[in-house]
């Protein structure tokens, strides 16, 4: 390894590092600045540990630091010539959270499916996202934000360049993340700085398909380096700071977001980290053209909807889509007292669904790399009388299925999640080994075009169906593609 020489530890036939630096700590003026090459060390340095997270608000296992650029490895090579297949994960957290240190990433039942498993850290929230008119003029490429990002492509490129020392494949790379970390996955295939520094791509409840606006909502959550900036300079006001040097001497718990740093704390298309519109650059073909695997759960609006009655409901949808509103309320319709799923499922689908949907058709369409749909619906039947009865599977539950973190010895645990669990860590792994999720005693899943739109099923047993409520899925398109027509932008602003 370039940087020096590792001890990690040695656990039931893995060898497992933490903590190794992949960047310079980007503190002091680093503070908003592209990340630094890590430096070397003399001797043998301990990789024992997980290194603290981001600065965040909450209580990482690891605890924080704005010191943070680390990652880990889980490997069950024998040798350095073992050329494992790699697989990278991206944590979540709306951009404002995340560690690799929660044991739900714990990387070790994959890595025994046969890959090196990398996690990979990044900064988030104002510290991970700044825009601002005096940090673009101080950058080579005249812009702000992303640096989050940035750490992502570094760690990556660190990858390409060490992982053979710990017996992974190099040329065989492929990124995984869930909510935050899949639209991570999104942007890094439209990123031409990440282009060459993987050959497949998992986003779980992923994409970045929407067009930017100057007052965000999920699935429509970018904005322009002009808005981030204008941001930016409110939050430097916000703060008492006359300048961006005044910024650097502050206290990183300053920057501690109270909660989604939406403002300030989220990617932005910036020209250069993301060069455009994202369905606008897929359109075009213009994007890091590899197998992707993607997809997202049956009621993520349980996570994120709370709208108690339907009148709030049916406000809040007239304010979001406008002249769209009344076709939308009809296909994703409430009770006449209830918010029931069929409501949630506009925001499911705003934010997730139609992101998804938008990127399995437009690469099946412009590109030459398969594409892998899936559905996860795995839960309970709710009995009538639960407060769970007709939810379906939220925000975030796939990931213990992904990880193989399922406890078959759980009261809480049946026979199906078992089997969903086992299939899944089964189909994630053979993608990254083949670019492709089939192998041996799995149900067959296709690849998905709009000729054949077929979508597999994550819900009591892996099997088949059709793109979960297509038909309003286009209507939420028609609003969409409006929204990309110059009417569409002016009434956005």
């Amino acid at each position: 390894m370039e940087q020096g020489i590792l001890q990690g530890t040695v656990t039931d036939s893995l060898t497992i590092f933490k903590g190794i630096p992949f960047a310079a700590p980007p503190v002091g003026d680093l503070r908003w600045k592209a990340p630094q090459p890590a430096a070397k060390w003399e001797g043998v340095r301990e990789a024992t540990k997980f290194a603290p997270a981001p600065m965040q608000a909450g209580n990482p296992p690891s605890g924080k630091s704005e010191d943070c650029l680390y990652l880990n490895v889980w490997t069950p090579a024998k040798s350095a010539n073992d050329k494992i297949p790699v697989l990278v994960w991206i944590y979540g957290g709306g951009f404002s959270f995340g560690s690799t240190s929660e044991p739900g990433y714990d990387g070790a039942k994959l890595a025994k499916k046969g890959v090196v498993l990398v996690s990979i850290a990044y900064r988030v929230g104002q510290l991970g996202f700044l825009a601002h008119p005096e940090l673009s003029a101080e950058s080579p490429n005249h812009v702000s934000g992303n640096y989050g990002i940035l750490d992502q492509i570094a760690g990556l490129k660190w990858i390409r360049k060490n992982i053979a020392a710990f017996g992974g494949d190099p040329n065989k790379v492929t990124i995984f993340g869930e909510s935050a970390g899949g639209i991570s996955v999104s942007m890094l295939c439209a990123s031409p700085l990440a282009k060459g520094l993987f050959e497949g791509a998992i986003s779980e409840s992923g994409g970045s398909f929407g067009p930017t606006r100057p007052t965000t909502y999920p699935g429509e959550n970018m904005k322009t380096l002009k808005q981030a900036e204008a941001d930016g300079e409110a939050y430097m006001h916000k703060l008492g700071a006359s300048s961006i040097a005044e910024l650097r001497q502050m206290d990183a718990e300053k920057f501690i977001p109270s909660g989604w740093a939406m403002a300030s704390g989220w990617p932005i298309v910036d020209g250069y980290v993301i060069p455009g519109d994202q369905h606008n650059l897929y359109e075009e073909g213009k994007y890091n053209d590899v197998p992707v695997l993607i997809g997202y759960n049956s009621d993520e609006g349980a996570s994120f909807s709370h709208y108690k009655t339907p009148e709030d409901y049916i406000a809040n949808v007239k304010k979001r889509y406008g002249k769209f509103a009344d076709e939308l309320i009809k296909a994703y319709p409430a009770g006449t007292n209830t918010v029931p799923k069929t409501a949630r499922d506009l925001m499911r689908d705003a934010a997730f669904g139609w992101q998804t949907w938008s990127w399995a058709r437009l690469q099946s369409e412009t590109g030459k790399s398969k594409v892998f749909y899936y559905y996860f619906d795995q839960h309970p039947d709710y009995p009538k009388d639960s407060p769970w009865a007709g939810h379906g599977s939220p925000h975030g539950q796939e990931v213990a299925y992904v990880f193989n973190h399922i406890d078959p010895n759980s009261p809480h645990t049946s026979a199906t999640d078992v089997k969903i669990s086992d299939a899944m860590a089964t189909y994630w792994t053979n993608f990254a080994k083949y670019g492709d999720p089939n192998g041996e005693g799995l149900p067959k899943w296709p690849a998905f075009s709009d000729a054949n739109p077929e979508v597999m099923y994550f819900s009591q047993t892996p099997h088949v169906g059709p793109v979960p409520s297509a038909k309003s899925l286009q209507v939420l398109d028609e609003y969409f593609k409006w929204r990309r027509t110059p009417e569409g932008e002016a009434w956005a602003k």
